[in-house]
């Protein structure tokens, strides 16, 4: 339809949807400053012709385009503008002023927040405990707080939240993810962004577990135990569970161990510091049955880069729960834990006058204050002599003829 054949205004959209664009971008009056545009490219947009208040100036306010607004959406929208600025205002500085704080809403939410803490920090994380940081963020707090501008937020519903999550007996998990939202905002205090954080100070209203160590077995119960797992028919579980008997090793550690920190003739196992829980590289001196367990292990996943490859995708290792798992189906579930083998082991070696300082070292513990910064012996060699004599003393228990080895030896 060419505009010439216009013959109403108001123009019905019938009229609106067939105008043909020309050569030159042109404007329609619909009535009341309010003007319909066609451009050479087809594209049709609404805009509204107005006085400035307390001025003279004329200006142009865009009403959206044509046919997400339609004839009657932008007569609306033009009454709308015409009653602001008979009030003294002016639409155009009122949009800028409400897309501008659209923005900033969109910029502080929480969620955005959330995940730049995570990239500050995760790199000073192992790879497994970063995405359970993650994951438990994304699974209890951002459903509820993602988007919502994080200053809004009070203590109440932070509160509101925990409580939610301690109905649900995850005690653990509602304190990990109490620290990691107080750190977030923290965050945002120590940048300017926030003053209060609404997060601290809810721990003193909140259940706390009580702490326990990682079940473990007595030593009368040891020798038994050790028994079941050179008898468990999986192979390469079973090599993985006796590599972090003898070892004092966490889970993950074990693992997730790759081929490539491992040496043979050294006798040797170097961790990298990014899976290392602390960040530091640790280097395991490797008792002659450690030696033995690998080089069997080689026969089975020595192809591969991984020491316990998955069974469905090799590039990625077993489960996290593959060692409690086993030991559950061994009947020592409640019992035993696959981490609960360092208490064992700590116990053991301290019992049997083992100094403290090789037992620390051996399980990579991080010492405190100035003794951490200045100390940095590994005692390689006097770990190797210890780790030895407790993979020997492990090696009599399960036989049933316990002795009091040489330490020396």
């Amino acid at each position: 339809m060419k505009r010439a054949e216009i013959k109403r205004r108001p123009m019905a959209d019938t009229t609106l949807s067939s105008l043909e664009p020309e050569e030159k971008t042109y404007r329609e009056h619909d009535g009341q400053g309010l003007y319909f545009r066609v451009k050479p490219s087809g594209q049709k947009l609404w805009e509204l012709r107005y006085s400035k208040p307390g001025s003279k100036a004329r200006s142009w306010l865009g009403l959206g385009p044509y046919p997400s607004v339609g004839g009657a959406l932008a007569r609306t929208k033009a009454q709308e503008a015409r009653t602001l600025i008979a009030q003294g205002i002016d639409p155009s500085t009122q949009r800028k002023a409400v897309e501008a704080e659209e923005k900033a809403q969109s910029e502080n939410l929480f969620e955005l927040l959330a995940r730049e803490w995570y990239a500050t920090r995760k790199a000073g994380w192992g790879d497994g405990y970063a995405k359970r940081v993650i994951g438990a963020l994304e699974l209890h707090v951002f459903p509820r707080m993602g988007n919502r501008p994080y200053a809004d937020i009070t203590p109440m519903e932070w509160m509101e939240l925990f409580r939610s999550m301690e109905k649900k007996g995850i005690l653990d998990q509602m304190g990990n993810v109490r620290r990691f939202c107080k750190e977030i905002y923290d965050l945002a205090r120590v940048t300017g962004r926030a003053i209060n954080n609404p997060v601290d100070g809810l721990d003193k209203f909140l259940q706390k577990k009580q702490s326990t160590n990682y079940a473990h077995v007595e030593q009368v119960q040891l020798p038994a135990l050790l028994r079941a797992i050179s008898a468990y028919n999986n192979r390469t579980v079973r090599i993985g569970l006796r590599l972090l008997v003898i070892n004092g090793l966490r889970p993950s550690e074990v693992r997730e161990a790759r081929w490539s920190e491992i040496d043979l003739d050294k006798a040797i196992w170097e961790i990298p510091a990014e899976r290392m829980k602390k960040r530091r590289a640790h280097i395991v001196p490797l008792s002659t049955q450690s030696v033995a367990l690998l080089k069997e292990l080689q026969l089975y996943s020595g192809s591969y880069d991984l020491l316990f490859p998955g069974r469905n995708d090799r590039t990625k290792p077993l489960s996290n729960m593959v060692f409690n798992m086993a030991l559950r189906r061994m009947g020592y579930e409640g019992m035993q834990t696959g981490h609960g083998f360092r208490h064992i082991a700590s116990t053991i070696l301290r019992e049997n006058d083992f100094p403290k300082d090789h037992v620390e070292a051996q399980l990579s513990h991080a010492e405190e204050g100035v003794a951490r910064i200045y100390n940095k012996a590994t005692y390689l060699e006097q770990r190797r002599t210890m780790m030895q004599w407790y993979a020997d003393y492990l090696a009599a228990l399960e036989r049933g003829n316990v002795i009091q080895l040489d330490k020396r030896a």
